[in-house]
C-alpha cells in the first residue's frame, strides 16, 4: 500500500535560498495590501475608504444631533400644550357646574311657577278674602320674576362661556396629540441616526478601527492649536487692556460685583465644570446626564439666569458678540443650522456635551464650524 501513498509536495524540500525567496514574496504582497488598505482610497468599489467612514459617522451625529434639538422643542411644545389643556379641563369643569347651578336655580322657579298656577290675578284679587295680602304678595312675585330673569340671563352668559372653554379645551387637546405625534417622530429619527452611526462604525475591523481612532487624534491636535492661536490672542489684549484673568483664560474688568456678568459668568462655568465625565444623553437636563442645550440651560440656570431650551432659541434670547468679543460665559453656536452649543471658558476653550456614546468635557471651539456666539446676561 505504501506504493500507493502521494509523494510529499516538493515545494516543502526545496534548497533553503529558494524558500527564503517565496517568503519575502508573501512577506512584501502582505506590506502590499496593507499600504493600500491604510490609503484614503476604498479597498473595494463597496466599500468606502476610512476617511469616507469618518465623514460619513460625522454627518450621521451631526443629523441625530439636529433631530435631538427638534426633539426638545416638541417636547417643550409638548408640555406647555398639556398644561393649556390641563387648564382649559379644570376651566371647563368649573364653568359646568356654575351651569349647573344656574340651570338648577331655573328648574326652582319653574317648579314654582307651576305650583301656583291656575287662576290668573284679576280673579284671585276678586275672589281673594284678604285683598291686602294679594298685593303684597304680587309685589313679591314682581320681584321673583326680576330675580328670574335675571337667572336667566345668567344660565344663557354661563352656557356661553362654557360652550366656548370646550372649544378651546378640544382644540388645545388636538394641538397636544399634534404635538405627541411630532415628539414621538423626532425621538425616532434621533433613534435611527444614531443606530445608522453604530452600524457603520461596526463594519470596520480593529484596523480600521485604529486609523479611524488616528485620523479623530489629528483632527483634535489640529483643534487644540487653532485654540492655543485664540488664547495667545486673548491674552495679548489682556495685556493690552490691563485687564485681569478669568477662568479659562479670558479677560474682564476688575469689576467682581455679583451682578456683573463676569460674577454670573463663573456661576454658569463652574457648574459646568461640575458635569465633566457625566454621559451625553439626548433630550437630558441633568442631574445625571446632558444634551448640549440641557447643559447650557442648566449652566446659566445656576447663574440664575432662565434661559431658553433649544439651541435654535437661546442663539436668539442673548445679545450676540462676535469672536473678539468672546468672553468666559459666551454660549458658541456651532453648523449652519444651529444644531449644537457649548459654553465658553476662555482660551479658545469650552465646556459641551458632544454626542451620544460621549461625555461633557472641555474641548476647544475650533473642532466643528462656528455659526455664532451670544451673551445670556
Amino acid at each position: 500500500m505504501a506504493t500507493h501513498r502521494k509523494p510529499r509536495p516538493r515545494m516543502l524540500t526545496v534548497p533553503g535560498p529558494r524558500t527564503a525567496v517565496g517568503l519575502t514574496t508573501a512577506a512584501l504582497a502582505t506590506v502590499t495590501l496593507l499600504g493600500e488598505s491604510a490609503s484614503a482610497a476604498p479597498a473595494s468599489p463597496d466599500k468606502p475608504s476610512i476617511t469616507e467612514v469618518k465623514a460619513k459617522v460625522d454627518a450621521l451625529y451631526h443629523q441625530a444631533e439636529a433631530a435631538t434639538e427638534r426633539y426638545n422643542g416638541a417636547k417643550e411644545q409638548t408640555d406647555r400644550q398639556r398644561t393649556q389643556a390641563d387648564r382649559l379641563l379644570d376651566q371647563v369643569a368649573r364653568k359646568t357646574q356654575t351651569l349647573n347651578d344656574a340651570r338648577r336655580t331655573i328648574g326652582e322657579y319653574a317648579s314654582a311657577q307651576y305650583r301656583g298656577g291656575g287662576l290668573d290675578g284679576t280673579t284671585t284679587f276678586l275672589l281673594t278674602s284678604d285683598p291686602q295680602q294679594f298685593l303684597d304678595q304680587a309685589h313679591l312675585m314682581d320681584r321673583l320674576s326680576e330675580r328670574q330673569e335675571h337667572a336667566m340671563e345668567a344660565f344663557r352668559t354661563q352656557q356661553e362661556a362654557t360652550t366656548q372653554k370646550r372649544t378651546e379645551a378640544v382644540q388645545s387637546l388636538q394641538k397636544l396629540t399634534e404635538a405627541q405625534t411630532r415628539l414621538a417622530t423626532e425621538k425616532r429619527a434621533v433613534k435611527e441616526k444614531l443606530a445608522a452611526a453604530q452600524r457603520l462604525l461596526n463594519t470596520l475591523t480593529a484596523q480600521e478601527k485604529a486609523r479611524l481612532a488616528a485620523l479623530e487624534k489629528k483632527r483634535e491636535q489640529e483643534a487644540a492649536d487653532k485654540a492655543r492661536a485664540i488664547a495667545a490672542k486673548e491674552e495679548a489684549a489682556r495685556k493690552a487692556a490691563g485687564g485681569t484673568s478669568v477662568a479659562g483664560g479670558g479677560s474682564t474688568t476688575t469689576s467682581t460685583a455679583s451682578g456683573s456678568y463676569a460674577a454670573k459668568a463663573e456661576k454658569a462655568i463652574d457648574f459646568a465644570r461640575a458635569q465633566i465625565g457625566k454621559p451625553y444623553v439626548y433630550g437630558a437636563t441633568g442631574p445625571n446626564s446632558f444634551d448640549c442645550s440641557g447643559l447650557t440651560q442648566g449652566a446659566w440656570a445656576a447663574a440664575g439666569v432662565s434661559i431658553p431650551r433649544t439651541t435654535y432659541d437661546q442663539v436668539d434670547f442673548g445679545t450676540r458678540v462676535t469672536a473678539d468679543q468672546l468672553q468666559p460665559g459666551d454660549l458658541v453656536f456651532f453648523y449652519s443650522d444651529v444644531t449644537h452649543v457649548g459654553l465658553y471658558i476662555g482660551g479658545g476653550q469650552m465646556i459641551h456635551a458632544p454626542h451620544t456614546g460621549t461625555v461633557v468635557k472641555i474641548a476647544p471651539i475650533t473642532e466643528m464650524p462656528i455659526y455664532g456666539y451670544a451673551r445670556m446676561a
